[in-house]
């Protein structure tokens, strides 16, 4: 069965990185578009980045300098690289599955001093 594992969240500093990890399994993810959303208030989601079959990636346009969405076909994983965090982008994020409208259990990334 289709299976998203989130890893790599917690708590960091205001400034600070996070490198999200998610592990597919059930399903061809190289052909397919993935996508990290994170959740905003009244339990939406707000599409974070996106990354197509062939590498291109898509990113929310005030999260282009400090977001970076990766994916290892071979490993069947994808990533989301975090840098200057701030206050603002603490959430859960969550590994989306586009085409089959599957999503990962979440992950908790929280921005604080």
């Amino acid at each position: 069965q289709v299976q998203l594992v989130e890893s790599g969240g917690g708590l960091v500093q205001p400034g600070g990185s996070l490198r999200l990890s998610c592990a597919a399994s059930g399903f061809p993810f190289g052909d397919y578009t993935m996508s990290w959303e994170r959740q905003v208030p009244g339990n939406g989601f707000e599409t974070v980045s996106r990354i197509f079959p062939n590498g291109r990636t898509d990113v929310k346009d005030s999260l282009k300098d400090r977001f970076t969405i990766s994916r290892d076909n071979t490993r069947n994983m994808l990533y989301l690289q975090m840098n200057n965090l701030k206050p603002e982008d603490t959430s859960v994020y969550y590994c989306y599955w586009d085409v089959g409208r599957r999503r990962g259990q979440g992950i908790q990334v929280t921005v604080s001093s």
